[in-house]
């Protein structure tokens, strides 16, 4: 549902389904009006759309230029790397701005103080550090997900594709000469490509929903150098013994003397199938070596299994984890909240420096790997929990117990998925007694600036507790070619003192700017 629009769109899993809500809703009277159900006319395939607007009104071809891999996959690669931290620097400066601008706009009444902010650092809501370039800006991803299909001649590819299949696109092209990705994957690439090739199992297609083989997902320890690889499987109507033959064809080839030498150690098969409610990940299968891969970041290490997150760019995470811990200043009677821990790598490397360490992560098997970290690097201040953040901040922010009065102090650190962290999730935070800093990493951070505006919004009913201020943002470059730029927000509370002051002052600059005839008002 799109705000505003009069129509509601609802996909159901089967027709008898549908009819059943039709018959339900049509003519149904909500809030003094009737309601029209009917089955709406499918939205126009991509694909199908695209290939007509490639062939032209007339039927003869258009001269469309085609997107390559390296537009799709490394769009600043063609220029130099300073020019690349420059161009991201200055699309975070934007970034802030607009969250200054939202701010201003969405919240009258720290109008003063965003002026006020806005002065002091160079027209920015709050101070802004210069970007922190990555240590490694070639070969660097320590995990891949290659599509494996066909190219615009048809033949069998295990790469990228150039763009999405709700853009129009199928085709799958090599990644051999794009730099962000290691040696060891190339190889490990190039050998199953020729697998795919040569067996008589078809690769899967997203028109036809036929065909097997989806995908490849390697990954890598810079540490090690093990190599991971999980192949993504569509089984369709294959039987036991055909599935048996598929894994051990995928086993024997990876095992070659080739797949030794890119040091792949580690085999997996992953049945891509619908996903139900509540489920997360697809079944994966262990088929060969070992069950997972370590890797190092600030002289931790860590186990990764299949499906966990782990940051992808190893050296830059170093930097990102140490700019946290320096920014947040924890000390030993610091307790820190890590939510959407993953396998517990940013609360792990904080825990040297705090009391506590309470982490959350809905995924299942990362608990067990933040678990087994802890262990394995003997670290015995460090509890993680499995379920959804939104639903357990509250009782993480009881068990950590913190005594203001012998000056224990609580901060929180959150890690969330692109789109960012759940109203519920926000509310919590904002009501926890004694959480008196924040620090926000964001990997998409246009999408985070609704979540930073909530965490300073005044009180109100439903957010009791006081509210944040951000003071201090930081760069970090974690994908060196591509658009993407990691950002550091630290935020600490505002006391209900402070808060007072912040309005009394926007009451004050208010009357004073009527009197001069300023266009710029505060309401309060």
């Amino acid at each position: 549902m799109k705000p505003g629009s009069p129509f509601i769109f609802i996909c159901f899993r089967n027709q008898e389904d549908r009819e059943a809500a039709i018959k339900a809703l049509d003519g149904y009277k909500w809030k003094g009006k009737e309601l029209s159900a009917f089955e709406a006319k499918p939205a126009p395939d991509p694909l199908v759309r695209r290939r007509k607007e490639a062939s032209g009104t007339e039927g003869e071809p258009m001269n469309i230029k085609r997107r390559t891999v390296e537009a799709s996959a490394t769009s600043l690669a063609y220029l130099s790397y300073e020019q690349q931290l420059k161009q991201k620097q200055s699309e975070m400066e934007n970034v802030l701005q607009k969250f200054g601008n939202e701010l201003w706009s969405s919240i009258p009444t720290l109008r003063v103080f965003v002026e006020k902010q806005r002065q002091e650092h160079g027209g920015l809501p709050c101070a802004f550090e210069p970007i922190r370039p990555s240590p490694m800006q070639d070969g660097y991803r320590n995990k891949c997900e290659f599509s494996i299909g066909k190219d615009a001649q048809g033949v069998k590819r295990v790469g990228f594709r150039v763009g999405s299949y709700t853009n129009g696109f199928l085709e799958v092209e090599p990644i051999a000469h794009l730099k962000h990705i290691p040696d060891c994957m190339k190889q490990a690439v190039a050998l199953f490509e020729e697998f795919v090739q040569s067996s008589p199992f078809e690769v899967y297609s997203a028109e036809t929903y036929q065909g097997y083989f989806r995908q490849m997902t390697v990954r890598m320890s810079h540490a090690t150098g093990q190599v991971m690889v999980i192949v993504g499987v569509h089984l369709q109507s294959l039987s036991e013994t055909e599935q048996k033959d598929m894994k051990a064809a995928i086993v024997e080839c990876l095992t070659s003397e080739t797949g030794k030498k890119a040091g792949i150690c580690s085999i997996h098969f992953e049945v891509i199938q619908k996903r139900q409610q509540g489920q997360y990940t697809n079944p994966i299968e262990h088929l060969y070596g070992d069950t997972h891969i370590e890797d190092t970041i600030l002289g931790l290490t860590f186990r990764i299994s299949p499906g966990a997150f782990f940051q992808i760019n190893t050296p830059a995470a170093q930097l990102l984890y140490q700019c946290a811990i320096d920014v947040a200043a924890p000390d030993r009677n610091t307790s820190l909240l890590d939510i959407c821990c993953g396998t517990g790598t940013i609360g792990l490397c904080f825990a040297r420096h705090c009391k506590q360490v309470l982490g959350v992560d809905i995924v299942e098997q990362a608990i067990k790997d933040a678990e087994y970290n802890a262990q394995k690097n003997g670290i015995e201040n460090c509890k993680f929990f499995a379920g959804n953040a939104d639903d357990l901040i509250t009782s993480l922010i009881r068990q950590a117990n913190i005594s203001p009065e012998q000056q224990e102090s609580l901060i929180a650190i959150v890690d969330p998925p692109r789109a960012g962290l759940h109203i519920r999730s926000i509310t919590q935070l904002r009501n926890a007694r004694g959480l008196d800093k924040l620090v926000y990493v964001s990997c998409s951070p246009q999408s985070a600036i609704k979540n930073w505006i909530d965490l300073m919004r005044p009180c109100s009913k439903q957010l009791r507790g006081d509210p944040f201020v951000a003071k201090k943002a930081i760069a970090v470059d974690m994908f060196p070619h591509t658009p993407h730029t990691e950002l550091i927000i630290l935020f600490e509370r505002e006391t209900e003192k402070k808060s007072e002051s912040v309005a009394e002052e926007a009451t004050v600059n208010d009357v004073r700017e009527t009197h001069e005839g300023s266009q710029l008002s505060v309401d309060v």
